[in-house]
């Protein structure tokens, strides 16, 4: 079964990041048939992220690695991702999400951030080898209420470029 992981950069716990991540998550399997992981909650494991070696951060850096798809989120801080984020993702190798499908997502505070999900974190993942077919969402954390509509619609544009990740259960180069 195709599997989604679902990893969430905010250090803030249970945020409008997750909130928002879990409904692109839920939409894809909804769409899918796929199966979904248990969230990680970068929040969660925050004051272990710069220990070497850490067995727990070890554990969900494979369980991202070995998804299927994986939706990959942070709020917009300084027109990026967060730190958080960039820290947990620094633990792997160049090439270390290869055969991964990544679905970028930024809650973005403003309409002016929109592009930060294409120019940071997607070029953030294609380095560490990861597919990102679809656009990123950038998402209005004011609409989090709204999150079901906008994420089905965002879902209804970008279904035709990754409908590929949930055909079969595995993926180019795995």
């Amino acid at each position: 079964m195709t599997r989604i992981a679902v990893l969430v950069g905010n250090p803030q716990p249970a945020s409008r990041t997750r909130l928002v991540a879990e409904e692109v998550a839920a939409q894809l399997g909804a769409r899918s048939g796929a199966g979904i992981d248990a969230t990680i909650d970068l929040a969660d494991v925050a004051e272990t992220l710069f220990r070497f070696p850490e067995p727990r951060l070890d554990e969900l850096r494979e369980r991202i690695a070995s998804a299927d798809v994986a939706v990959i989120a942070s709020p917009t801080y300084k027109a990026a991702y967060t730190g958080l984020l960039k820290a947990f993702l620094d633990r792997y190798g160049s090439d270390g999400l290869r055969g991964l499908v990544a679905v970028p997502l930024l809650t973005i505070g403003a309409p002016t951030h929109a592009l930060a999900v294409e120019t940071t974190l997607r070029p953030l993942l294609v380095e560490l080898g990861a597919s990102v077919p679809t656009r990123g969402l950038a998402f209005p954390a004011a609409a989090v209420e709204e999150r079901s509509q906008v994420v089905a619609d965002w879902l209804e544009a970008e279904w035709p470029r990754i409908r590929h990740a949930f055909a079969g259960g595995t993926q180019p180069g795995r």
